[in-house]
């Protein structure tokens, strides 16, 4: 296949991977034991799980987007085609 015909260049995938792990590290930073019935954990309202959390997976998301959006410049394709 044709790189001229790709959406994406090889800089979109790596923003695309970077924001993935930054939502996969928000994910992890709101993780965590909660409560039951029989105790209660305050730590379910720590900063982190309810403020922190949530911005870096916001982060994530909007770099995300920002990868899809990306357009690839022209010289980048022709620098490819070059090469190959």
């Amino acid at each position: 296949m044709d790189k001229k015909n790709l959406a994406f260049d090889k800089v979109n995938f790596i923003l695309l991977a970077i924001g993935m792990i930054v939502v996969i590290i928000g994910f992890i930073l709101m993780s965590g034991s909660g409560s039951n019935e029989t105790t209660y954990n305050p730590e379910i309202f720590s900063t982190m799980r309810i403020k922190v959390a949530p911005a870096v997976c916001f982060i994530g998301f909007v770099s995300m987007i920002y990868a899809i959006i990306r357009k690839p410049k022209d010289g980048q394709i022709g620098e490819e085609k070059k090469e190959a």
